[in-house]
């Protein structure tokens, strides 16, 4: 049974029709990407999944519960955390705060061994932690977005854009992260727009083409589609 499912669903800004009848499930322990160009509605998906949108029509259901008009905060408690495109920490607080920020739905026992568990798996947090978060490079930034969502203990990640902005080096370490979580059994949904690293680290994908998914198979497949990679991967 799917960890996620996302059946048929409908959003609007406005009068623009932005997702389309979109529908797709998340297994837990896998890897689902979303790929497609700017403004195919990636981003909008995984908005609407969290609370932060609400779908017009359609059905969203997590471990079976009804996520539909629920608020983002409540999505959050129910074991989902979203890392938002742009990373979004709180530029005047320190590292060791933002990661407090990401633990707000957990008992106050349980931060500091969650933290420690981020500090391992991002040991230049560690080396960083009272340092004031706005200073910190951008790869370092998105580690810090990584980890403040790993702090809620979630049971989805969803990961959008995290390459956004970053050198080809930082690029590749952070999709060694996301092949770290995946091997450790986080389950994750990521968006993004560089297709080739996406499809790589990912079980299955989903293309978007203005608002409509056109497309769907696992990462292998699509990697290897000649459709995807004239309009994709550049080749």
């Amino acid at each position: 049974m799917a960890l996620l499912q996302v059946d048929h669903i409908n959003v609007f800004y406005g009068a623009i029709h932005a997702i389309k009848d979109v529908s797709f499930h998340v297994d837990e322990g896998e890897v689902v990407t979303l790929i497609g160009a700017n403004g195919a509605g990636k981003s909008t998906t995984l908005k609407t999944i969290s609370g932060l949108l609400h779908a017009k029509s359609g059905k969203i259901t997590f471990e079976d519960k009804d996520l539909k008009g629920m608020p983002a905060h409540s999505v959050v408690s129910h074991g989902i955390a979203q890392v938002p495109e742009g990373r979004r920490v709180f530029l005047r607080m320190t590292v060791e705060e933002n990661l407090e920020m990401g633990a707000y739905t957990q008992p106050r026992a349980s931060i500091q061994t969650a933290m420690k568990d981020v500090f391992q798996r991002f040991p230049r947090l560690e080396e960083r932690r009272s340092q004031i978060a706005g200073t910190l490079s951008g790869g370092e930034q998105q580690m810090l977005a990584m980890g403040r969502a790993l702090m809620s203990h979630p049971k989805l990640l969803m990961l959008d854009e995290p390459s956004m902005g970053l050198a080809p080096l930082l690029v590749e370490q952070i999709f060694d992260i996301v092949r770290e979580l995946h091997r450790a059994g986080t389950t994750i949904l990521l968006v993004e727009q560089n297709a080739r690293a996406a499809l790589s680290v990912a079980d299955r994908g989903y293309v978007l083409e203005t608002g409509r998914i056109v497309t769907s198979g696992t990462g292998q497949e699509l990697l290897a589609s000649d459709v995807i990679k004239k309009a994709y991967l550049g080749g």
